[in-house]
């Protein structure tokens, strides 16, 4: 197994956390056995366990022999497992656990991270004891540890056996003991502020990166290197260099959700980096023993990985005998084996977008989430069939044609610069409600509107006219959420608001929730300026909390205005919202590869969504943006036949297909002539 091969498509990141009270680890493995079931289960890759969140090691240490597990009857279990795979050329990249550690957070309490008060940090503070989860602190003791930890299991399995590393838990830990205490004043944060602190471990954990890689270039030159802190964002840009490449932990059924992936991996695939993405075969959660996702659920999870450009990989966690599930392996060969049969169709394609929506996340603390602005323009714009990246204000704006600005985007000199020669090139803008505010009335050099500041109303009214919701009902529509108040000095306004007769506040009330319109006109909702459209409710969060259709509708319009000839368009009477496209460009430019990926997710519990079915649409009609190029033939890949003639024409520049059946996952290739 040569270290330069392509990152896998087919990878299981296999966890081993193993609890010391546990006796006969190891068991019942059998190496040919376990390589064997891999193979069978169509695997390219498998992260494989050196050492656990519990503390203990699966291979024969030379220079921490009292650390292996202690009931682990095969302590060559490490070595065995990596041979075994290697002889049916199948990678394995180590895991080892970066900043929980039970075993030393008990043994050495002085390498604990400690809250101004002296107590531990815990990375899961709403989990009952006994855990792992304390935080351990990379200005103790514990860095040498953990540097003499990675330089022993080199030392012990030898540089050949060692394809990758996969380094577990990077989470911002505000620690705020003594020796983090005198590295902070050193270097000017002030440790009595929770994000200062925040701010000086990011700083501690890219140098410790670096460290990290400038270690693995000289002992395992060529080895891939990966750094896991359950998410990435713009706050990873600083540390890039130290990753080989990219790998998005995103199990729905934890904390994640079905919103995360999409999100991350829209502005992740713009970092220069091969990405794999990673769900699990847990009903739920890391740790979920004899569960098993539905099949659905986890072929919609790997089609939607390849259908947004990135490998596969599939979390598990080997029980403590030492023998693989046999459901389980059954369960992800059934997918990887479909994965594998497009891998000549799908490796090496690129994404095809004319929109970019701004993300404004800058930092990621413990306490950060994804924003309800862009997880509402996220779920919006794949509904309405839209071919999207998602960027920070460091990206080139010159690859799109519209920039949306969803709700909170911050406005700074240089972004607003930067947006000013975007649109004075021919680019096009949509802000809604406080992005780009600039905190005065002064006229805004984007907006062309004084902003006068929040609306007097918690919730007011729209109404539709022939540019914007042209298609609804000439009457209100709420406004869940409160606006903003603008006045048009330069801009035009493209649609109003209405107001209520009052707020439900004081002694005022009326019917259940809010007062009805009084048909007054209030503030502009729309105004444009140019190429830039303003909207002054905070629509995308909106959509988020209460998905309106007349919402949609709204932006559908505003995006006929600015980018009426968009990549991608759902038409006709049998349009599925749910139904996701994606367009590729295939290896070489020869075919345009449209996904189109369709399972029902359902909230049929009460702590997660679920997929359980997979549900055939039938002549789902799609437009797709060619330009003066000529088309010889459309193809139902995994159907494996020609979409007939009779069911596909190019006109104006445009390809209209309808596609015969989508169960579940298809693949329309496009040849060009």
């Amino acid at each position: 197994m040569t270290k330069g091969t392509l990152l896998p498509g087919r990878q299981i990141n296999l966890d081993f956390h193993t609890s010391p009270y546990i006796e006969n680890i190891g068991v019942d493995f059998d190496a040919e056995a376990f390589a064997d079931q891999l193979v069978r289960a169509h695997v390219d890759s498998i992260t494989l366990f050196a050492r656990d969140h519990h503390g203990y090691l699966f291979y024969p240490s030379k220079r921490f022999p009292n650390l292996l597990h202690p009931h682990l009857v095969r302590p060559n279990l490490l070595i065995e497992q990596i041979d075994a795979c290697h002889a049916r050329g199948i990678r394995t990249p180590i895991y080892t656990t970066i900043g929980w550690d039970g075993r030393a957070a008990l043994e050495h309490p002085e390498w604990l991270a400690r809250d101004p008060h002296g107590e531990p940090i815990s990375g899961q503070p709403n989990e009952p004891k006994p855990n792992f989860y304390d935080s351990l602190c990379l200005n103790s003791g514990y860095r040498a540890f953990v540097l003499a930890h990675l330089n022993d299991f080199i030392d012990t399995l030898g540089p050949e056996r060692i394809d990758g590393l996969f380094l577990d838990i990077f989470f911002l830990v505000p620690c705020d003991c003594e020796r983090c205490r005198v590295q902070m004043e050193r270097h000017g944060f002030d440790h009595t502020d929770i994000r200062q602190r925040e701010r000086y471990n990011a700083q501690l954990a890219d140098e410790f990166r670096r460290e990290v890689r400038t270690l693995i270039d000289r002992r395992v030159p060529g080895a891939s290197l990966f750094f896991n802190g359950s998410h990435i964002g713009p706050a990873n840009r600083s540390s890039l260099a130290t990753f080989t490449h990219l790998e998005i932990e995103s199990l729905p059924g934890g904390v994640w959700g079905y919103d995360n992936f999409p999100i991350v991996m829209r502005y992740v695939r713009n970092l220069g980096k091969p990405v794999v993405g990673m769900t699990g075969k847990f009903h739920t959660y890391w740790g979920d023993f004899h569960s098993l996702k539905a099949a659905p659920a986890l072929e919609y999870e790997c089609f939607q990985m390849i259908s947004l450009g990135a490998g596969c990989s599939i979390g598990d966690q080997l029980h403590p005998s030492g023998k693989l599930s046999e459901a389980a392996y059954d369960l992800i060969g059934s997918v990887y084996g479909q994965v594998e049969a497009l891998e000549d169709v799908t490796r090496g394609s690129e994404s095809m977008t004319d929109i970019a929506v701004m993300t404004p996340e800058r930092e990621w603390t413990m306490d950060s989430t994804l924003s309800d602005a862009l997880i509402g323009a996220n779920r919006m714009l794949t509904e309405l069939g839209c071919q999207f990246d998602i960027i920070d204000s460091d990206m080139d704006f010159g690859r799109y044609r519209l920039i949306v600005l969803p709700d909170e985007i911050k406005a700074t000199p240089d972004l607003l610069a930067k947006l000013e020669a975007f649109v004075a090139d021919g680019g096009t803008l949509l802000g809604t409600y406080h992005s780009l505010d600039l905190g005065d009335d002064t006229v805004h050099p984007l907006y062309g509107h004084r902003m006068l500041g929040e609306s007097y109303w918690d919730r007011d009214f729209i109404m539709p006219n022939e540019a914007i919701c042209r298609t609804l009902p000439r009457e209100e529509f709420v406004m869940y959420e409160r606006g903003a108040r603008v006045m048009p000095v330069e801009a035009e306004t493209l649609m109003d608001s209405v107001e209520p007769w009052f707020n439900r506040e004081g002694h005022f009330f009326c019917s259940h929730q809010h007062a009805p319109s009084t048909g007054r006109m209030g503030f502009p909702a729309v105004t444009r300026h140019g190429g830039v459209v303003y909207c002054s409710h905070p629509l995308f969060t909106i959509y988020r909390d209460f998905a309106p259709a007349w919402v949609k509708a709204m932006v559908n319009d505003i995006l006929d205005l600015l980018v009426p000839d968009r990549l991608v368009r759902k038409v006709g009477e049998r349009t599925i919202s749910g139904l996701e496209l994606q367009l590729r460009r295939a290896p070489g430019g020869g075919a345009l590869l449209l996904h189109c990926l369709w399972y029902p997710v359902k909230k049929q519990a009460s702590r997660l969504f679920t997929i359980d079915e997979r549900v055939a649409l039938h002549n789902q009609r799609v437009r797709v943006r060619i330009g003066d190029v000529s088309i010889r033939g459309v193809m139902a890949v995994r159907a494996g036949i020609a979409v007939p003639a009779t069911d596909w024409y190019v006109e104006d520049g445009w390809l209209d297909v309808t596609i015969p059946v989508i169960d579940g996952y298809e693949i329309i290739r496009m040849d060009l002539a």
